[in-house]
């Protein structure tokens, strides 16, 4: 077996679209929330949206780590890398995402800035033992399946006595922001929430925290979660479990990618990350504002390597681009369709926000998969007549077809930060 081929069969996608179809009871909506980029990526790549019915939708929650940093966060690090004159090292997701001024990484390294691309953090510790008398900061960023890489560079940091080598830690944290969107969701709350029904949990964030991490979801919200991983099957068949849960109206965590995700995860990074790391009292979700205890920090015990102790910036208070809709987007609230700019001002080349920059954004897949170019005749409401029949309708090989990004090109690597 290899992994791959088997979950992306599209005999298997029709058989799994007619038990979908089967499922769905036509009298209601079903509104499943996938919290990982990989997912909406998937989605849409693999026209999963086009194989169910209607009145199943996909909403699309904070996956996309570089999305929900605060633009306040890129200042500092543009900061770092011209008032300090250090060697800034970051991904490439986050190099063209727009800061305040319609400033970047990319234009700050263009105007002179030492800024440099890295596919790992390994990368910058030989930049830093290579340049002993530059100071090297990595931007750390993304969610608990990016971190241990940075426990392991802070550790060999130590272990080196690279005292030329620091870290801003922007490692975040996805349960708390599950638990806000919910808690948005729920009856009474703010006029900011969104319907949610069940969840789709994210898959390379689960093989480090594990499925115990999300029990809290149906014993304080009352919603299912179900595990999924990245295949298009993966994904079709978690939400086959979720119509299934929401029919019986019971509600617990499932998990469908037990080939990679155990209960309670990855225990050795787990054990890492808490010896090198902190969680952080609060901390700023693009879309969601200041989350308690969603966040991380250097432990204190490393915190001669933390550069925002090393390095004094003071954040600054950054506004959003005018008419950008990612915090909408980012909480579910709205389609990136429903956003003025996108596909006008905002496009892959010329980015408003960083939901268009990122390989994981909602609007990056959006535009990468031509749900633009098909919205206008796009069903609007559920019939199960319809339903039952497009299955049948839709060609074999849309699940097996693959696209190029129009912002990378087909040999072109480049890292991906979750």
């Amino acid at each position: 077996m290899q992994y791959i081929d088997e979950f992306r069969d599209g005999q298997l996608a029709r058989g799994l679209a007619r038990a979908i179809a089967a499922a769905v009871d036509p009298a209601r909506d079903y509104r499943l929330m996938e919290f990982c980029g990989g997912h909406t990526h998937a989605i849409f790549r693999y026209g999963v949206q086009d194989l169910t019915p209607a009145n199943l939708r996909f909403v699309h929650g904070p996956g996309c780590p570089v999305c929900v940093l605060p633009m306040a966060r890129i200042d500092q690090a543009i900061a770092m890398a011209i008032e300090h004159e250090v060697v800034l090292c970051t991904y490439g997701d986050l190099m063209r995402v727009p800061a305040s001024a319609r400033n970047s990484l990319l234009k700050a390294k263009a105007g002179g800035a030492d800024i440099r691309m890295i596919y790992s953090t390994m990368d910058a510790l030989a930049i830093a033992r290579a340049d002993a008398e530059r100071q090297v900061v990595l931007f750390a960023i993304g969610f608990e399946t990016t971190t241990p890489p940075t426990a392991v560079a802070l550790k060999v940091a130590r272990a080196e006595r690279l005292s030329n080598f620091s870290v801003f830690c922007n490692h975040l944290l996805t349960p708390p922001a599950l638990a806000n969107i919910l808690a948005s969701a729920a009856p009474g709350a703010d006029a900011q929430g969104v319907q949610i029904d069940g969840v789709l949990g994210p898959s390379h964030v689960s093989t480090i925290i594990g499925s115990r991490a999300y029990e809290f979801v149906p014993l304080e919200y009352a919603k299912p979660l179900v595990i999924a991983g990245f295949e298009p099957l993966d994904v079709m068949q978690s939400a086959l479990l979720l119509v299934q849960q929401i029919n019986q109206r019971r509600c617990r965590v499932e998990n469908q990618y037990r080939r990679a995700v155990s209960r309670d995860g990855n225990r050795k990074a787990q054990a890492l990350m808490g010896e090198t790391f902190s969680v952080r009292d609060q901390f700023e979700w693009r879309g969601l504002g200041q989350l308690p205890r969603s966040a991380l920090r250097i432990a204190d015990d490393y915190a001669e390597f933390d550069a925002e102790e090393r390095f004094s910036v003071m954040p600054g208070r950054a506004k959003e681009i005018k008419g950008c809709e990612c915090p909408s987007v980012l909480r579910g609230s709205i389609e990136p369709l429903e956003c003025k700019l996108f596909g006008t001002v905002c496009t892959p080349e010329n980015p408003m926000g960083a939901c268009m920059v990122s390989s994981e954004g909602a609007c990056a897949a959006y535009w990468s998969y031509g749900r633009f170019r098909r919205s206008a005749t796009a069903p609007t409401s559920a019939s199960s007549e319809t339903a039952a029949a497009a299955p049948d309708a839709l060609p074999q090989d849309r699940l097996q077809a693959t696209q190029t990004s129009s912002f990378s090109s087909p040999g072109e690597k480049k890292a991906v930060v979750e």
